[in-house]
């Protein structure tokens, strides 16, 4: 029963993983673009949480959305003000922009925050769930199903709807989008705000059972091009399996070894699973 309660509860850590992994996958999918500020991202959503709670009284009802709303804000400022115009640059302007964009982010909010570790209260999403003996709190079961739910949805958005096809006809070929009549720079902003807004989301869910500093961005960071790699660059469905998986292999290595030796088991199986394939669990041989 415990190993059954392990599990589960790394899934829904996984699921969490999966979503703000899903924007970065995206980002890559359509423009070849590594996002290295993703993981502040994730920070400014926990931070949007807490200000909701402590200066609003609000709850989950109000702040994953108001999380979601300003990061997709900022991720299409971020676009039009700085990722448009390095764009077509060499990759190592790419890099050295989005890196810089992630340190200004953090330490903005160290200035507003100061380096404090902050917590939501307990109340917000109180109590646990018992199924069939396997005891999960409420915040990891609200955390982990909302964000299974929202990945699947990104997904169908893509594979499913014309402002999907439109989105990938622009990853596809730029040029001949705008021979369709879609305006690439309008499809990358969006691209770039849905990526900030899930991010911003898993942030706010996060912060609800899971402490945050202005430097936790550089973890989620880690773990989500760990995600994206291990599943497959531009596969959103790659990147919930591997988001489960890590989540799962995290929870059992942490209980097995020591939580201190979580993070080496999950990266050494990274490395042996990109040995034997180099594109991802479900990316393309390019």
């Amino acid at each position: 029963m415990i190993l059954l309660q392990i599990i589960a509860g790394g899934l829904l850590l996984g699921a969490v993983y999966a979503l703000f992994s899903a924007g970065l996958s995206l980002i890559w999918g359509m423009m070849n673009v590594i996002n290295f500020a993703h993981g502040e991202f994730v920070m400014i959503g926990m931070y949007v949480a807490f200000l909701v709670v402590t200066a609003l009284n609000g709850g989950p009802v109000a702040f994953a959305p108001a999380a979601a709303a300003f990061l997709f804000l900022l991720g299409v400022v971020v676009y039009f003000g700085l990722i448009r115009h390095i764009i077509r640059g060499p990759m190592i302007a790419q890099i050295l922009s989005t890196f810089g964009l992630a340190l200004l982010l953090r330490y903005v909010t160290f200035w507003l925050f100061s380096a404090n570790f902050r917590t939501l209260p307990d109340n917000l999403i109180p109590g646990t769930v018992d199924l069939g003996g396997v005891l999960l709190g409420m915040p990891q079961l609200v955390a982990g199903g909302a964000a299974f739910v929202l990945t699947i949805g990104a997904h169908l958005l893509l594979t499913r709807t014309a402002l999907g096809s439109r989105l990938l006809a622009v990853a596809e070929d730029r040029s001949a989008a705008m021979l369709m009549g879609i305006r690439p720079d309008r499809m990358q902003a969006l691209a770039w705000g849905l990526s900030a807004a899930g991010a911003g989301i898993a942030g706010a869910l996060i912060a609800t059972f899971y402490p945050f500093s202005p430097g936790v961005g550089e973890t989620f960071a880690l773990t989500a091009f760990v995600v994206v790699a291990l599943g497959g660059f531009g596969s959103i469905p790659g990147a919930l399996v591997a988001g489960l998986l890590i989540g799962v292999i995290q929870s059992l290595s942490a209980y097995a070894f020591g939580p201190v030796y979580k993070d080496v088991v999950v990266y050494a199986l990274f490395v042996a699973i990109l040995w034997v394939r180099p594109q991802g669990l479900m990316g393309k041989l390019v």
